[in-house]
């Protein structure tokens, strides 16, 4: 059985700082978002007029409805940025995943806040970049 080892993956090479960084730099983006993604469900949720209405769209949600998504997935992001961090295998393919549903949901989102939530897909696309970089690097550290 394979297992990813942290230790062996950040051996103080060039190599392997560069991938401690790249894996830094995705926990913190996947923060970040899950921030953003929280804040902007609150505003949702609780004052409910912030955003754009009478807009007709083949997603249509009322806009509390997707201030609870924004809220879930966020509150979910937020503690796969940190599992990502801690340099979890499970955070990655959970990061990926959530980062991807998160572009998928801003995308829904757009006729709402449309500049807001291209930020946030841009944002969601280098967290997933990030991601899938450093698990191809961290193949080539895979212990038995």
């Amino acid at each position: 059985m394979a297992v990813h080892r942290s230790d062996v993956m950040y051996d103080g090479s060039a190599k392997g700082s560069a991938a401690y960084g790249l894996t830094t730099f995705a926990g913190i983006m996947l923060c970040v978002v899950a921030v953003f993604q929280i804040m902007e469900g609150i505003a949702a949720i609780a004052v409910d007029n912030i955003y754009v209405r009478g807009v007709d769209y083949t997603y249509e949600l009322s806009v509390q409805g997707w201030g609870w998504i924004h809220l879930i997935v966020g509150l979910i992001a937020l503690g796969t940025g940190f599992g990502v961090i801690l340099g979890n295998v499970w955070g990655y393919v959970l990061g990926i995943v959530i980062a991807s549903l998160s572009a998928l949901m801003n995308f829904a989102f757009i006729p709402h806040y449309p500049f807001w939530s291209m930020i946030l897909i841009a944002f969601d696309a280098l967290v997933v970049w990030a991601l899938c970089t450093q698990m191809t690097r961290s193949d080539d550290h895979v212990t038995d």
